[in-house]
Formats: structure tokens, sequence, C-alpha cells
């Protein structure tokens, strides 16, 4: 019988995609940047995890006597006063989008393992062989869901006033794009992963019925 069907290969090269598109979306620091003709904006670009500034005055700060400059993991412990102004960093919509994109990433690399058996390991005649495509597929859809939940709490809220300085000078970039693509590859790519699922599940039962009609001729001969 053969191993995969069209929609088995075409779901293992859309997931290539998403596992890369998700991959670099969470590290890279790009979700949002300020517009590069602006040459006195305080922002320079934030990621998930990273803030970068030009001159960041300290939010809590009414003197303003102190700046933050430079790209900083968001969790920095090292660099001082930048746990005071942790607050104003992640604010309660920044920590959902971290939460729920988090949810993505990690599904999507449960999914990573489970792929691999599929491609590498695995065969229609092991038992498990539908229930873990579908398994594939179940990741994919969580995955999916919780990374369009995480880009449009940001796309909704990270650009509003009252959060970074300059937000009329500051735009979405590649890095949103790409965990935008990323979570909708896949819930596509899981739709294909179940499609497959069904195919394999309705070849074993063909043979399985070819097999019992087999038997009943033998034993009436």
């Amino acid at each position: 019988m053969k191993k995969r069907s069209l929609a088995g290969n075409v779901a293992v090269g859309v997931f290539v995609i998403v596992l890369i598109f998700t991959t670099v979306a969470f590290c890279s620091p790009s979700w949002l940047v300020s517009d590069s003709r602006i040459t006195g904006a305080k922002l320079e670009r934030l990621g998930l995890w990273t803030h970068c500034f030009r001159s960041l005055g300290d939010p809590i700060d009414e003197h303003q006597r102190r700046f933050f400059v430079g790209c900083r993991w968001v969790y920095d412990p090292f660099t001082h006063g930048y746990d005071e102004i942790r607050g104003y960093l992640l604010p309660p919509f920044m920590i959902a989008t971290q939460f729920f994109y988090t949810i993505s990433f990690l599904f999507v690399l449960i999914a990573f393992i489970q792929v691999l058996l599929f491609f590498l390991c695995c065969g229609p005649d092991q038992g498990k062989y539908a229930l873990l495509i579908s398994l594939i597929g179940y990741c994919l859809i969580v995955a999916g869901i919780s990374g369009g939940i995480a880009v449009i709490i940001f796309a909704s809220l990270a650009n509003g006033k009252g959060w970074m300085p300059d937000h009329q000078n500051t735009f979405l970039d590649w890095s949103f794009g790409m965990a935008v693509v990323g979570s909708f590859a896949a819930v596509i790519d899981a739709i294909l992963f179940l499609t497959e699922a069904k195919i394999q599940k309705k070849k074993n039962a063909n043979i399985k019925d070819s097999q019992a009609q087999f038997s009943m001729e033998e034993s009436k001969a």
C-alpha cells in the first residue's frame, strides 16, 4: 500500500513553512518597528522577548533623568532600572500575546516530532499510523488557533495610543507578518493532515474488507 497520499505529501511540505515561519516569528524582534525615516524616534523595534530603543526615557520618572538605549531581553536582570519598567514593557495584552504565541510555538514543536515519525519511521502497516496523523492535525489546529489569537491581540492593541512612544510613526513589521502566515498555514496544514488520516483509515478499512472476503472465499473452496 502506498505510504502517503498527495494530501500527506503536501501536508509535510506545508509543515516546513509552518515550522520556519512560527520559529522565526517567535524569536525575532521585529513585530513592531519605528519608521526608519523618523530620526528622533525613541523606539527602534520590538518583538515578543526583545525590545530595542534609541532613547527611551524612564516612563516612571517624571524628571526624565534615565534613558534606555540599545536592545535587551525583556526579562533582562542586569540592566539597572530595567526591572522597574517591566510593567510598562509588558502590559496585560503583551503578556497575553506571549502566552498564546508560546502555546502555538510549543504545539508546532510537538507536531514536528510527530511529523518526523510520520515521514521517516511509521507506515500504513502499523496500527497507530492513522492515529498519529490525526494527532498531528489536532496539534496544528491548536497551534493555528493560539497563534491567531496572539496576532489578533497584538494587532489590535500594540500600535495604539498609550503604550509605546511615537505610536503614529510605528507599524507592524515582518516578524508579525510571519506570525500571521505561520498561524494561517498551521490551520491549512491541520486540514491536510486530517484529510490524510481519513484517507489512511479508508485504505485500512478497504484492505480489511478485502482480506475478510478472501478468507471467506478460501473457506468456501
